[in-house]
């Protein structure tokens, strides 16, 4: 079901930036598994999936600092982050899926939209249609993003693909959403931010941007604390969003 949140009209957005892991993938268990490769590699006893799912969302250095400890020392998490980043670059795709729909949306949302008109003017025409561009703003490293999108067919969809080591700062500082906006010369209330947790639509309101939360990834209870502009269910639902004519 879409709920929305607070009043938009999703036919002026012209610009849509994804998060990746939870919100179009489900790499759930290769993080689970990296990371108590990576436990083991220290000698520390691996922890629970559903306890790692919830360190996600922050990057690599963020996830394993909370996997190690914090207050460990340095050397010993610097292991395990190493061996984290290795081991998850060869068993990245060993588990990880599309969410049901995502490959679908993404072909839907990747359509010409007709732009309304700013007065009462008839409908625009196939011919006035604006293409939506669309992008992937991460906290994984970008190597690995792009490399999963590659593997699943899906790069082609987006004009860029950003990670956590592409800028000094990671989401939720918003560095990664105004370099986006300033290449695609989209307005900050013509873009919807996408994702499933706080991360994501801190980072959309820090910039300005409309937000959009899913509720079947990793951390959706952090959006009853964070609630973004939109709900949904379903990435099939991040489609039906944009058949909506009128003002919500």
């Amino acid at each position: 079901m879409i709920r929305f949140l607070r009043p938009f009209d999703p036919e002026r957005v012209r610009l849509l930036i994804f998060d990746l892991d939870g919100t179009l993938i489900d790499s759930r268990l290769d993080l689970i598994q990296s990371v108590n490769a990576a436990l083991k590699h220290i000698s520390r006893p691996e922890l629970e999936g559903d306890v790692i799912a919830s360190y996600v969302g922050d990057g690599a250095p963020a996830l394993m600092r909370r996997a190690v400890g914090e207050g460990s020392d340095e050397n010993i998490f610097n292991a395990a982050l190493e061996f984290f980043i290795s081991y998850y670059r060869k068993h990245k795709l060993d588990h990880t899926t599309l969410y049901d729909g995502v490959r679908e949306v993404l072909a839907k949302l990747s359509q010409p939209a007709l732009q309304p008109r700013a007065d009462q003017s008839p409908p625009r025409t196939d011919r006035e249609a604006t293409q939506r561009q669309m992008a992937v703003l991460s906290n994984k490293p970008v190597n690995p993003s792009r490399d999963i999108l590659r593997a699943f067919g899906l790069k082609n969809y987006f004009f860029r693909v950003y990670g956590g080591n592409s800028f000094a700062t990671k989401k939720p500082d918003p560095l990664g959403v105004q370099t986006l906006l300033d290449e695609s010369g989209v307005r900050p209330d013509e873009a919807l931010m996408i994702g499933d947790s706080a991360v994501d639509v801190l980072t959309g309101r820090g910039a300005g941007l409309w937000t959009c939360g899913v509720n079947y990834g990793f951390a959706p209870q952090t959006l009853a604390e964070v609630p973004p502009d939109v709900l949904v269910d379903s990435p099939c639902e991040l489609g039906d969003i944009f058949d909506r004519v009128a003002l919500h």
